[in-house]
């Protein structure tokens, strides 16, 4: 005998719901590149560094994507550890985009040896062909941790000479 419309849709609400349960339950690496944020998101060239910041999110308010500058002693999604200039030159989207990867790879060997030993990643937020227009020459370098949120500032401790 068939099942009432009602009750069908209840089952496939519960096993959706499972579904979704399971899902997030299961945790898992996240992974952020070169297109995950770029400099038109708004919020994001308020950004200092060392400052941390969240995800891109949409909110109704703006009508469009933005990152929040959020305190890292609060918890944070990102963290700014440093800024490289890309030469001028003629918008070249992949070639700005090798300059982030490079640099920004050189500074996180710098300040953390390795992805490894760290449990953290990086990624480089880029200029957009417009801000580029502007002169916008700056790549924001971010550090995260793949598995979750970072509970404070991750940059390393200055060393102090004697």
């Amino acid at each position: 005998m068939p099942r009432p419309a009602a009750g069908r849709r209840l089952l496939a609400a519960a096993g959706l719901a499972v579904i979704a349960l399971t899902a997030s339950g299961c945790g898992g690496s996240v992974h952020k590149d070169d297109t995950f944020i770029d400099a038109g998101v708004t919020g994001l060239l308020d950004i200092e560094v060392t400052e941390c910041f969240s995800d891109p999110e949409y909110s109704d308010y703006a009508g469009e994507d933005v990152v929040v500058y959020t305190p890292c002693v609060d918890g944070a999604d990102n963290q700014s550890y440093m800024f490289v200039h890309a030469p001028d030159a003629a918008w070249d989207r992949d070639a700005v985009a090798q300059i982030g990867w490079d640099e920004c790879g050189k500074g996180f060997e710098q300040q953390w040896t390795s992805q490894d030993e760290s449990g953290l990643d990086y990624y480089p937020i880029l200029p957009t062909a417009e801000t580029w227009a502007d002169g916008d020459r700056a790549i924001m370098c971010a550090v995260y941790d793949p598995e979750g949120r970072l509970e404070d500032s991750v940059l390393p401790a200055a060393v102090v000479g004697d």
